[in-house]
């Protein structure tokens, strides 16, 4: 059969947006870049672009760093500041591929009007990098013993926290308490109680806090939004998401350095509220797979496809969640499990039906997970009339038992095998990947997002809108509000995953559902064993 756009266009009366994605998976003659161009052309639909932000005007926002690991290390070069050894590194990769594009990304990123000028750091390995990559005839960068100081020195007006989990919260508060805007690393907390206080701080508050999902950045899930809110999928019942990590980095076994001793890390710092236990390397840059420092799946990796997901559905804290799982592929000591299975369901959740009233209603959010196979599994949004695969790029097939394609489906203008919309704002773009742990994060839209075909850092854009509205005011994309829900959904993941049991929130009393006899904390901080 051959038609016009004239035809697929009156094929679609009525049905909003849809002629854009239909004609995306008609145009089967014509290259992907021509593709595009044709719906974006011919029917006008454009990829929702991050959120334009005010300039930062006036003096240079001096920002201190605390933490400066491996998270630490790229939100700094997110901010404009890169390690010498790091320049060095990626120089080498350029001459070595030519492909490779890092340090050209990073040379190419706008200046912001920031100054590097603390750093706290209790490892004195890191801190000394800091001083020596950043410090310059301008600003010399000051280290500090302990974050209280910094916060109170006068040297800052904003502060990064990449810490291990256990120190984000109780560094946000004192920063917030003191007018000092923070943007924390996810989770936002390591346990249920320090959710409230500092959901309370943020609220009381003259200062910004934001929460480092810098995936709220990224066109595909913007992009994705839209297509939700405007009903293209119709009633989504089902939402899988997963975690597919197979080497080391993956699982959290980084590299220890043989410069880190009790002479060079202050341990009892470290530790903080933590078990007392001997110095040890391997906690301290392991740190994520034990409870007493770190959240595990739930908190490390589950919070990052929960919020990106939150900020496409908006469907908030679920009504309950059921998690299973075990150490099946990494029996090296840790006491978090590396093969994860969780269920959320959302009874009341809908995206809106075109079937009778009453018919459609609830959903159940699906995350799963293994450290131990690195084969990759799509997030897929499943609707009564389409289904999405969302990362980077984003990917619509329409349901071959729809009722709003029902038409068009039974005319053979549309095909349950042929995308009805593809979009890849990257497709011209050399993505440099490294390895799969690179790619993995690439594909959450974690590392970098695309805005009129040119690659941009998505930290860096998350860190901009930050550092805008401490200047500007405004909302944030993800503050506290975004990070409550957060905290709170990756607590009842652990809890549940710990007590073997489902675990339960009450929205009217914004709490979860108290078990008799059980700590949820002392549960999650791993200090109570499990109900038998």
């Amino acid at each position: 059969m051959k038609w016009t756009r004239r035809d697929a266009l009156k094929g679609l009366g009525g049905i909003p947006i849809l002629g854009a994605v239909w004609w995306a998976g008609a145009s089967n003659a014509v290259s992907k870049n021509k593709e595009r161009s044709a719906i974006l052309e011919q029917l006008n639909i454009q990829p929702s672009l991050p959120s334009a932000v005010k300039t930062i005007d006036g003096a240079p926002v001096k920002v201190g760093i605390i933490g400066f690991g491996i998270r630490g290390e790229q939100l700094c070069r997110a901010l404009g500041f890169a390690t010498k050894e790091w320049l060095e590194e990626m120089r080498l990769a350029a001459v070595e591929d030519p492909n490779h594009s890092r340090l050209k990304d990073f040379n190419n990123q706008d200046k912001l009007n920031v100054q590097l000028t603390a750093v706290c750091d209790i490892y004195d390995v890191r801190a000394k990098r800091v001083i020596d990559s950043f410090s310059n005839e301008e600003v010399k960068v000051v280290r500090f013993n302990t974050y209280q100081e910094m916060i109170r020195s006068g040297k800052v007006d904003a502060v990064i926290i990449a810490t291990p989990d256990h120190w984000h919260a109780p560094m946000a508060i004192d920063a917030l308490e003191n007018g000092i805007h923070a943007y924390v690393e996810k989770p936002m907390t390591h346990t249920i109680e320090e959710t409230y206080r500092l959901r309370e701080a943020a609220k009381n508050s003259k200062a910004t806090l934001m929460v480092g999902h810098q995936h709220r950045q990224t066109l595909s899930f913007q992009t994705a939004q839209d297509i939700v809110d405007k009903g293209v999928l119709g009633h989504v019942s089902l939402v899988q998401t997963n975690t597919n990590r197979n080497d080391d980095n993956g699982a959290w076994n980084y590299y220890l350095e043989e410069e880190a001793t009790p002479q060079t890390i202050d341990w009892e710092q470290f530790l903080g509220t933590a078990p007392k236990i001997p110095f040890n390397k391997n906690h301290f840059f392991r740190w994520r797979k034990w409870w007493a420092y770190g959240s595990g799946l739930s908190g490390d990796l589950l919070t990052h496809d929960y919020d990106r997901l939150n900020c496409v559905l908006n469907m908030g804290i679920p009504n309950s969640i059921s998690a299973s799982g075990g150490i099946y592929t990494h029996r090296d000591g840790r006491d978090v499990p590396d093969v994860l299975q969780v269920n959320m369901e959302f009874p009341d959740f809908s995206t809106g039906s075109s079937q009778k009233d009453g018919k459609e209603k609830g959903m159940t959010f699906v995350y799963s997970a293994t450290l131990g196979n690195g084969f990759s599994r799509p997030t897929i949004l499943m609707g009564h009339d389409g289904t999405m695969e969302l990362g980077n790029r984003l990917t619509i097939w329409p349901d071959g038992r729809s009722t709003k394609y029902a038409d068009l489906l039974e005319a053979e203008k549309m095909n349950p095998g042929v995308p009805m919309y593809q979009y890849n704002p990257g497709a011209s773009v050399p993505d440099a990947v490294s390895s799969a742990t690179s790619q993995y994060f690439a594909d959450k839209g974690l590392m970098w997002t695309y805005i009129n075909g040119a690659r941009v850092d998505s930290t860096f854009l998350h860190l901009r809108e930050w550092l805008s509205n401490t200047r500007n005011g405004g909302e944030v994309s993800c503050g506290i509000n975004e990070g409550f829900d957060e905290a709170i959904t990756a607590h009842m993941t652990g809890l549940s995953y710990k007590l073997g049991r489902r675990i339960d929130w009450d929205p009217e009393l914004q709490q979860i559902v108290p078990i008799e006899g059980i700590n949820f904390d002392e549960v999650l901080l791993g200090t109570a064993p499990p109900l038998t």
